[in-house]
């Protein structure tokens, strides 16, 4: 029996059908044959039998998702799909079912070298994973661009290796929480791979100087939720009876919402909807103006929209084959099963409806702890004084924004204390005033741009703060206004500490601050609320605790090496850190747009009360996995690397305490922790019912 009825699906572009078809067909199963997908398998029984790989049809599948790619090129290209397929299914049977991580690590570790720069350079393959990438490799590479096949070789290596996060929550049992599994979800599920290939199929590149930017990131990540989600739907009975999977958006919304299979489906197609929205009003709105501001020529911007259509022809494709081959819950019938009811995609409470969801109205703040002690920097007066005097010094309490009662009730100087209680006098000046600065220039922000709507004046303040973080031994523009005279100081005294790459670290983290408000500013202008994923994975950065979490890895980049600061498991850990300081932050200032509570309420259409619930939910299960995280994935990291245990302990301890400080600052009507004294562990209450 069905587990659930098929939702109504947002289907907003046809399905069209490469003519090259049968000839696909053809090739791929000569293919699949020379490479040792189909045939005797020296390793044991194999993957596939013949039967198996029809019934599957990915010749399908690449014909409706390129059907303007000529033939060669569509061979190609499925020729990926089908040497895809068959590594996750050779991995689910060699690996997950085995439990085999020790195998599974060694198979994964010899596939990177058969990405070299130069398709000649490749190892003697040993098996059919091994042979199908060498093969593939050679026939691609030299099609394209190096930048391209730069982003190629970091989204194959992602999905290859992240592999590796399914199969330990499968022996774990763990189901992900929501948050955690979209974000990986694209990792290891292959569209971000995917919408590289796309630029393949439709013959046209995305210039390397805009794509890395925020609209053609956000098209590829609202592209591959949307092909992730809309697969989950189709495959969850599959992968939940059969195959023990626990790596499923609709099982994880089932476990986290605690419902039952069909509503977790209809809330998987809303989100698949929310995300696809999002992808066009990215496509039409923000496309135009990052053209202009990067000066593409015609032939670059004609690039952009055929990458643009071939991933919307990518989506519709790709429903029509989940509709059609047997890895999937369907009919086989040519249409999908409807469920019945008045359930309509595309409602008017959706976030990017033509009609403004009705969101706000009270609520009661959930209480939120932390396993974490609290302490006090001794210096604390000695920053509370420094603070003041700077901010005078600046210019930031003469400009109308902030004044000296206001200033001193906030009491900017505590939360460094709080926040840094281990930091020399000098440190946490220096960390007092990054905060101080941030706080202004949001404030500032607030005050003329955002409540004037200027767009293009902010940015051009966006521009001139970016020009006050020169690289290198660069001149930098004269400072003017609070803002610019804070920023140029800091930098002044940061930069010279810091190596090359802490700098350019340091100041992408800036840029991406102050680029942020420009997405809010842009929200207001369209009266938009935006959706849950748009929203935390923007809130990281608008909250600024994308920045300050930069500034603390600063502190320990010499101790820990950019490989293991950069590797899976220490991103997991340092987005599930980011999202808990935001998120705690929105839960204390209720009335700042945007903000996380009109968030979930325009999208699960809900009162104020259960959103501010669910956001405490949301909460609990980030907190659960960074200790997760720190517990069980980076002791064996950074073992690897060579870190110390102690060094990784204090790197640890000084994320722990950025937390505990500003949750004790934010409510700070309560008794000042203690001044510092040793660390002591903390107890684990949680006074909000979370799932992780």
């Amino acid at each position: 029996m069905r587990p659930f009825e098929l939702p109504d699906f947002y289907l907003p572009h046809p399905a069209s059908l490469n003519p090259h078809l049968e000839r696909t067909r053809d090739h791929s199963l000569d293919w699949s044959h020379r490479m040792g997908v189909l045939g005797p398998d020296p390793e044991g029984a194999p993957v596939w039998d013949r039967a198996r790989y029809d019934a599957h049809d990915y010749a399908l599948l690449t014909a409706h998702t390129h059907p303007d790619a000529p033939p060669a090129i569509l061979d190609l290209v499925n020729d990926w799909y089908v040497w895809v397929f068959y590594f996750d299914d050779r991995f689910l049977v060699r690996y997950k079912k085995t439990g085999d991580i020790a195998g599974a690590r060694a198979h994964l570790d010899r596939l990177p070298a058969f990405m070299p720069a130069d398709p000649a350079d490749l190892p003697a393959p040993s098996n059919a994973v091994e042979r199908g990438l060498a093969d593939l490799w050679r026939r691609t590479v030299p099609l394209m661009s190096d930048g391209w096949r730069e982003r190629f070789t970091e989204s194959t290596r992602d999905l290859l290796m992240e592999s590796l996060w399914e199969l330990y929550n499968i022996s774990d049992g763990r189901v992900p929480n929501p948050v955690d599994y979209i974000g990986m979800r694209r990792k290891v599920g292959g569209a971000p791979w995917s919408a590289d290939l796309v630029e393949v199929a439709v013959g046209a590149e995305v210039p390397d100087r805009v794509a890395a930017t925020r609209p053609l990131r956000v098209l590829k990540d609202t592209f591959s939720d949307g092909v992730h989600l809309r697969n989950d739907i189709f495959s969850y009975q599959r992968e939940t009876e059969e195959e023990g999977e626990v790596n499923n958006g609709v099982l994880v919304l089932e476990r986290f919402f605690d419902t039952d299979p069909q509503h977790a489906a209809d809330l998987t197609n809303d989100l698949l909807t929310s995300r696809l929205k999002q992808f066009e009003n990215t496509a039409l709105t923000e496309l135009p103006p990052l053209f202009e501001e990067h000066r593409l020529a015609p032939g670059e911007r004609a690039d952009v929209a055929r990458y643009v259509k071939g991933l919307q022809d990518w989506q519709a494709g790709g429903h029509e084959w989940h509709l059609r081959s047997s890895r999937y819950m369907n009919d086989r019938t040519g249409g999908p099963a409807r469920r019945r009811g008045p359930r309509v995609a595309g409602r008017a409470g959706h976030p990017f409806a033509s009609v403004p969801p009705q969101v706000g109205g009270p609520f009661r703040r959930p209480e939120v702890t932390l396993p974490y002690a609290q302490r006090t920097n001794p210096h604390v007066e000695q920053v509370r004084r420094h603070v003041h005097t700077w901010a005078r010094k600046t210019g930031m309490l003469g400009e109308a924004v902030w004044d000296e009662t206001g200033f001193r009730a906030a009491d900017r100087g505590g939360l460094a204390a709080l926040t840094h209680p281990s930091a020399s006098g000098p440190e946490l000046d220096l960390a007092a005033g990054w905060q101080v600065w941030a706080a202004y220039a949001r404030d500032l922000f607030t005050v003329l741009f955002k409540e004037r709507r200027d767009l293009i004046g902010a940015k051009a303040f966006h521009e001139r703060l970016a020009a006050l973080m020169p690289a290198g031994a660069g001149a930098a523009p004269a400072p003017v206004g609070a803002a610019e005279r804070g920023l140029a100081d800091l930098w002044a005294r940061t930069a010279p500490a810091l190596s090359p790459d802490g700098r350019r670290t340091l100041a992408a983290a800036v840029r991406d601050l102050t680029g942020s408000w420009l997405w809010e500013l842009v929200g207001l202008l369209q009266h938009r609320v935006p959706d849950p994923v748009d929203y935390l994975e923007m809130r990281r950065r608008t909250s600024g605790a994308a920045a300050a979490l930069a500034v603390a890895e600063l502190a320990a980049a010499r101790e820990l090496p950019a490989g293991f600061r950069e590797s899976g498991p220490a991103r997991r850990l340092a987005e599930a850190w980011s999202d808990i300081a935001a998120l705690v932050d929105d839960l204390h200032h209720p009335g700042e747009t945007p903000h996380a509570v009109p968030a979930v309420q325009a999208f699960l259409r809900c009162d104020a009360q259960r959103a501010a619930d669910l956001v405490g939910e949301v909460i609990d299960a980030r907190v659960r996995q960074f200790d997760r995280i720190a517990a069980t994935e980076l002791p064996a990291l950074a073992a690897e690397h060579g870190v110390a245990p102690a060094v990784l302990d204090r790197h640890l301890d000084d994320l722990r305490d950025l937390l505990a400080g500003r949750l004790a600052w934010l409510g700070r009507d309560a008794p000042p922790p203690a001044p510092s004294g040793p660390r002591i562990p903390a107890p684990r209450p949680f006074a909000i019912s979370g799932r992780q």
